[in-house]
């Protein structure tokens, strides 16, 4: 970003990827932050940790705010949950604002709290503050929910780490990954984000189009219990190109992933040709990207596949130091870079 004072703000300024990192770095972080707390702001985690304490927040904009598989509410708690989840922490209470248009019907909002109640009450935690504001109709065109969630250092740990072996952090931060770690991918990639474009845009792609949106608690804990985990990242914006591309870029090491080893199901992948769209940039809601030790690896594997959320759970690819970047081992024999995408192909899926 220039100095231009009339260079304006574009959808994929927030849509993860390049620009929304360019914009993070250049306008946010040197302005707040910071060395304040374990994990600070300033290494742009999934959570922080301040005090002992793990706190994340997450505004939602998603449109439609009613989706097969999801809506506004659910989507709001499941996103809060595992960012914290992501960085090793126990989720323990969040925290929600509504900003709400005039005019909008009271029952879809009751719809959409019954929502977030009903994940909460799935992953266990509690709401204990908020806020509502209303606006005039001609200043916003949907409901909007903001959640921050605070959460404490899982119980599972500190047995986790210490089976992950020697790291930078005691917590599962984007700076762990060292040579020979593997990757798994805890399920099929690109489900939410082509479940938001068909519902959108009325595409009717042939399938059983369904968001993937979940509170992933059961997946973490049973990895935790196995151990070995080193980090993780909840591949939401810009999808698990975007995510892999950041572990990369902040533990200095290079991943080769198989191609052939992405579970992609059927319409997302026959959705992504259509509309010349990478199932690999698209947003995810109920996927975690972890690098795991390698000797732990197939274990962590077995007890990711044994919850109801993580059934197709994969291993991907491997850390290498020899390379650079992320390199995409093609189905075809060949080889590309992976690059993170300038920013999520599809606009307002969280």
């Amino acid at each position: 970003m220039n100095e231009d004072k009339d260079q304006m703000i574009t959808m994929a300024h927030g849509a993860g990827g390049e620009l929304m990192d360019q914009f993070i770095h250049e306008l946010i972080v040197p302005l707040f932050a910071s060395d304040m707390g374990e994990i600070p702001l300033s290494d742009l985690d999934d959570s922080a940790v301040v005090d002992d304490i793990v706190i994340t927040t997450d505004g939602h904009t998603v449109k439609p705010i009613f989706y097969p598989g999801g809506d506004l509410g659910s989507i709001s708690v499941a996103g809060t949950i595992n960012d914290l989840l992501a960085l090793g922490a126990k989720p323990l209470a969040l925290t929600g604002a509504l900003i709400l248009p005039e005019g909008v019907l009271m029952r879809d909002i009751k719809k959409i709290l019954s929502s977030a109640s009903d994940m909460c009450k799935k992953a266990g935690v509690s709401v204990v503050a908020g806020d509502t504001k209303v606006v005039e109709r001609e200043d916003l065109d949907s409901p909007l929910m903001t959640t921050t969630g605070i959460g404490k250092r899982h119980p599972l740990m500190d047995n986790n780490m210490e089976k992950a072996g020697e790291r930078r952090t005691k917590w599962l931060s984007d700076n762990n990954l060292k040579d020979g770690d593997k990757i798994i991918v805890t399920g099929t990639v690109g489900d939410h984000g082509i479940t938001i474009l068909s519902e959108r845009e009325g595409y009717g792609f042939q399938g059983k189009v369904m968001s993937d949106v979940a509170p992933l608690v059961d997946v973490m804990h049973n990895a935790l219990e196995v151990g070995g985990v080193a980090s993780a990242k909840d591949p939401t914006r810009g999808g698990i190109a975007n995510s892999l591309n950041e572990f990369a870029s902040k533990s200095n090491v290079g991943i080769e992933v198989e191609e052939k080893d992405i579970p992609i199901k059927d319409w997302v992948r026959n959705a992504g040709e259509l509309l010349g769209i990478d199932p690999l940039t698209i947003g995810n809601e109920g996927k975690f990207i972890m690098a795991v030790e390698p000797s732990m690896a197939v274990e962590i594997l077995e007890v990711i596949k044994n919850t109801e959320n993580g059934q197709d759970a994969a291993i991907i690819g491997e850390v290498k130091k020899d390379i650079d970047g992320v390199v995409l081992k093609t189905e075809v024999g060949g080889t590309r870079i992976l690059e993170p995408p300038v920013g999520d192909p599809v606009p307002r899926i969280c």
